[in-house]
């Protein structure tokens, strides 16, 4: 079938995309499912770091690649061997399809599958087909999903089915800034009640664990970023402090905590900003990134400070989630009003004019973007 998607040929052309427009709205083929596989009819999806971070060049990726991984949509068909979803289901996007079969399937962590990893660096989709094309020259598929466009075909193991209910814009969230944000808090860092968290960077993921904090029970929250409207929007979520990322802050924050948080939960995706996050944790205290800087960022910290302080240092992917089984229940924390995802949702724009949301997202100006259809 013929869809529109915004195809991506080349990266680290110029800011502002809005002029350079790294993304075209291209007519391009879509092949139906085959096994294991499902069309999709994309309603919504999210802008995110991770599409910026492969428009800038920073993340390679195969090009030319339809990009998005954030999405909700309605089933439109199934291929053979799917039988646990039928056209008219509403489902949510997951960035990385689990085999089920690997070493880490089996030890209950999907977010590190083995051969959903492969899939995703190669530009396909968990089965290793490309189901994308234009004038006969493959296209590949952004981290099996491929969501900027009117219709996805995608592994039924990159999608959990979700109540029809939930609105799309607010269901696309819950595929990535939700998942990451909030899981790096309840499953990477076990925030307890009554304990101190600090969340390093408030994007749409920062943002989304601030709000997981919050409904973890946590009794200070401090938020740190260099933008004071992000700082203010925080406040109004529910942190408890504000602090302006810079050379002070980490000795700002020991003072306020009497030596520090219990955890420090890193999303600006920057070395320096996780090695404030350690700095500012206290000791025996837990340190989570979830942000992805680029391949070459290293981190220094003096070695003897991780044994005498007894501070652990945690990397959580896709907030070390279970998808099948923790996005539901955060859908259900939010009709219940205690993750007020909705907050997160600030800009809303046509598929046509997705590079004017990489201009926000960019600028820092979005929290998160959602581009549908035109």
């Amino acid at each position: 079938m013929k869809i529109s998607a915004a195809v991506l040929t080349q990266s680290g052309l110029p800011a502002p995309y809005a002029t350079s427009r790294p993304l075209a709205i291209r007519e391009i083929d879509l092949d139906g499912p085959g096994i294991g596989e499902v069309l999709v009819e994309i309603r919504a999806a999210g802008l995110c770091h991770s599409d910026l971070s492969v428009i800038e060049g920073n993340r390679p990726r195969p090009l030319p690649m339809a990009l998005g991984h954030e999405a909700a949509g309605i089933v439109v068909a199934v291929g053979p061997g799917v039988d646990d979803l039928v056209a008219g289901d509403h489902v949510a996007c997951v960035f990385v399809p689990s085999c089920g079969a690997c070493v880490s399937c089996a030890e209950g962590r999907p977010a590190l599958c083995e051969p959903g990893a492969s899939a995703n660096g190669a530009g396909t989709l968990l089965s290793g087909a490309r189901r994308l094309s234009c004038e006969g020259v493959s296209v590949n598929h952004h981290l099996g999903v491929s969501a900027f466009a009117s219709h996805a075909t995608l592994s039924r193991r990159s999608l959990v089915k979700i109540d029809r209910a939930l609105a799309f814009e607010h269901a696309a969230l819950f595929g990535c800034a939700v998942l990451t944000g909030v899981g790096a808090v309840v499953n990477a860092a076990a925030v307890k009640p009554g304990t101190s968290v600090a969340v390093i960077g408030l994007g749409g993921v920062g943002l989304a664990a601030l709000l997981g904090a919050k409904a973890a029970g946590a009794e200070r929250i401090i938020a740190v970023d260099r933008m004071p409207a992000k700082l203010q929007l925080a406040l109004e979520l529910g942190a408890t402090d504000a602090v302006v990322a810079g050379e002070d802050a980490a000795g700002h924050i020991r003072q306020l905590t009497g030596g520090g948080v219990d955890q420090a939960i890193e999303l600006a995706g920057a070395a320096p900003a996780l090695e404030l996050a350690y700095w500012i944790t206290r000791r025996g205290g837990t340190v989570v990134t979830a942000g992805l800087p680029g391949p070459n960022a290293l981190l220094s910290l003096p070695a003897v400070s991780l044994v005498a302080e007894e501070k652990t240092i945690r990397g959580s992917y896709l907030g070390s989630c279970v998808p099948a089984r923790d996005i539901p229940r955060f859908i259900r924390l939010f009709q219940r009003g205690l993750l007020p995802v909705d907050r997160l949702l600030t800009h809303r724009l046509p598929l046509s004019r997705i590079n004017e949301g990489f201009d926000l997202l960019r600028s820092g100006e979005a929290v998160r973007t959602v581009v549908t259809p035109d």
